[in-house]
């Protein structure tokens, strides 16, 4: 007689009672894990970027902001692409829309 792992484990899952119920409750755990993961992980990642594009879509002559670099700046002229920054007085950077981490409030540089 042949008592292999092998042998054993193969004679367990060809023994009686296999079939679609037993399939579906050991596919159970993987849905409910990928399920965790949608709602943990994926939605709101996948909202922060949706808000972050609406954002920068609607960026407009006029709008403080901030870039990834740490530049503050109001937008002195908006493109399709860039932005033309007044950084400080008589200073104009262009910089991609991309770049753009986030919009102040109005006002908020003269705070500063």
């Amino acid at each position: 007689m042949d008592f292999s792992p092998i042998a054993t484990a193969h004679a367990a899952t060809t023994g009686a009672g296999g079939g679609t119920d037993s399939m579906i409750f050991q596919f159970l755990p993987l849905i409910f894990i990928f399920a965790i993961f949608y709602f943990l992980l994926i939605r709101p990642q996948s909202k922060k970027a949706k808000a972050q594009r609406d954002m920068v879509a609607a960026i407009s002559k006029g709008d403080e902001l901030v870039t990834s670099g740490g530049l503050a700046g109001r937008v002195m002229q908006a493109g399709e692409e860039y932005l033309h920054v007044e950084i400080a007085e008589n200073t104009v950077v262009k910089i991609q829309r991309s770049a753009v981490s986030m919009v102040l409030p109005k006002g908020t540089l003269k705070k500063l």
